[in-house]
């Protein structure tokens, strides 16, 4: 009985209006900064704050969902083998800049890591309305997957979409990158110039291939070295020695990942190759298997966390009703290490 008592004493909890009116701000504004649009002034994000702190009010995520439809969720889908996904330190450095802004709202961050899904389980979770929006990186062209969930929920891709149409994306400028890496072996002397490509459905493995040729072509270069391998480290490794196969006076190689570089390193030792000395190599990425590797890599560096950032950053800006710019593209520079 004592138990009811208190039950019907016990104030109502505080409500996203009495906030706004704590904080003289309207309702919309007080759902923004909850939420953690970076659209709103500092000095009102305080004072929504100071209000949130003194009336100890707490979001119910329960009723925001029953009351917006919405799920307080966004998926992470990544068209890729698991292996794959957690042995690449691409992968981590996009979902730590995913997760940081993230951190700034009440989402959650739904991973959904799917290179094969006969069943379609991955299309019926999106569709059971389970998240709000998705995020999708390291796709290919013909993925079924991203072409489906694009027609059921915002989508924000990580790299320039394969499918044409007019999509959400952040990339980097992959064919200047591929530039500036095939750029510096000729600076640095070197007339026959490979590369080790990653998968061509990829358009990122693609326009770092553009690049490549691009730079060679200016220098009055051939560039027909090039072979194809799948961004990981024993793709690279066969690939590097059809390469030397086929041009045995190879004297550089540009290298699309770091990873696939750390194994046309281990070929280049096996076949008896200094670097750089005899062969100079430049990867791409500047992740941590530039500096792990017995020779550090110098290579061409991309913002892989601020990518992630921005991709969630643009996502949540637009599931918010702002207008977002449809795409991002960040640059890339040279890291100079003793590879090249």
């Amino acid at each position: 009985m004592q138990g009811g008592d208190d039950m019907k004493t016990r104030p109502a909890a505080p409500t996203l209006e009495e906030v706004a009116r704590e904080a003289s701000v309207s309702r919309a504004t007080v759902s923004r900064v909850v939420n953690g649009s970076p659209k709103v002034r500092p000095d009102v994000v305080t004072a929504v704050n100071a209000a949130i702190e003194k009336l100890n009010y707490v979001p119910n995520r329960a009723a925001r969902s029953l009351a917006s439809r919405t799920s307080g969720a966004i998926a992470l889908i990544v068209p890729e083998d698991t292996a794959f996904f957690f042995g690449d330190p691409y992968f981590a450095a996009i979902v730590q800049g995913i997760t940081r802004r993230l951190d700034e709202s009440d989402y959650l961050l739904n991973l959904l890591v799917a290179s094969t899904d006969p069943g379609h389980k991955t299309v019926r979770y999106l569709r059971s309305g389970v998240v709000d929006g998705a995020l999708v990186i390291s796709h290919h062209e013909g993925d079924d997957l991203q072409h489906e969930a694009g027609m059921l929920l915002p989508l924000v891709y990580g790299g320039r979409p394969s499918q044409p149409g007019d999509h959400f994306f952040v990339d980097v400028d992959n064919v200047e990158g591929g530039s500036i890496g095939t750029q510096h072996l000729i600076d640095g002397g070197r007339r026959r110039i490979g590369t080790v490509t990653g998968p061509l459905d990829m358009p990122a493995s693609v326009d770092r291939l553009e690049g490549y040729r691009r730079a060679l072509g200016s220098a009055g270069l051939s560039a027909d070295a090039v072979e194809s391998a799948d961004f990981t480290a024993a793709g690279a490794v066969a690939a590097t020695r059809r390469l030397l196969d086929r041009v045995p006076d190879l004297d550089g190689i540009f290298v699309a990942s770091d990873i696939m570089a750390t194994g046309a390193l281990s070929v280049l030792r096996e076949r008896g190759r200094s670097v750089p000395g005899d062969v100079a190599v430049v990867g791409f990425d500047d992740s941590p298997a530039a500096t792990a590797s017995a020779i550090p890599l110098t290579t061409v560096r991309q913002p892989s966390e601020q990518m992630g950032f921005e991709m969630a950053d643009l996502l949540l800006r637009h599931l918010a009703g702002e207008t977002v710019p449809k795409r991002s593209i960040m640059p890339t520079h040279l890291v100079r290490r003793a590879s090249a």
